[in-house]
């Protein structure tokens, strides 16, 4: 049983902000020093050369700038290395809508499409863990929402399970287009791979970050 249902979640967002370290301004005095110091030693009078103990102590100096440097990279290293382990964090646990499969586990399941803006009738059509079809209902062209019991086409409930559905808009006997309805999953994990996140949810799905369309607080 398939019903269409008004929506009452509202998409939620997640913003980041971030500011610069002073690296770079280290980094210019450290090539200004090293700039005056190789100038003063090209330029210092044969006849009356720098005292050894002055070298030694700008050459101290040097070294300590370059430390610093050096060390200011590390940490700003570690810091975006932190930044991305904190993201990740805050994916798991947290229920993302995504076209796809769905873990059903008993309780109706909301449903999320809309059909082809040309259509004259639409069906949602569910179906099995292994594709097979397990019923077919038709809706209003004009829902975007729907509550699916978890009941095949005799009103049996069905067992927990991973299910998929699908949204068919017609016109007439004309099948215009055929989409996979969105649904909520829970982020069991959450990795980089490539410069991407992937979402691994609770159907079994592996997904990019960026084909959530919303998140809400898991349950």
């Amino acid at each position: 049983m398939i019903t269409p249902t008004q929506s009452m979640t509202q998409p939620y967002a997640q913003t980041q902000s971030g500011t610069q370290s002073q690296t770079s301004a280290l980094t210019s005095d450290f090539e200004t020093f090293l700039l005056l110091m190789t100038t003063q030693a090209q330029n210092q009078d044969p006849l009356e050369p720098m005292d050894s103990s002055e070298y030694a102590s700008q050459l101290a100096q040097f070294s300590m700038v370059e430390q610093q440097v050096q060390t200011n990279d590390l940490l700003a290293g570690l810091s975006q290395g932190s930044v991305n382990l904190e993201e990740l964090a805050s994916w798991v646990g947290m229920d993302v809508r995504t076209a796809g499969e769905f873990h059903f586990d008993g309780t109706p399941e909301t449903l999320f499409a809309q059909a082809d803006p040309a259509a004259e009738d639409a069906s949602i059509v569910i179906r099995g863990g292994d594709g097979t079809v397990i019923d077919r209902v038709a809706v209003p062209t004009t829902a975007t929402e729907f509550t699916w019991a978890g009941t095949d086409s005799d009103g049996s409930p069905l067992p927990a399970g991973t299910y998929s559905a699908t949204l068919e808009s017609y016109d007439g006997e004309e099948l215009l287009s055929e989409q996979l309805v969105s649904v909520y999953n829970q982020v069991i994990e959450a990795q980089v791979v490539d410069d991407t996140i992937l979402l691994t949810l609770e159907s079994g799905q592996v997904v990019p970050a960026g084909t959530v369309t919303a998140v809400r607080t898991g349950a």
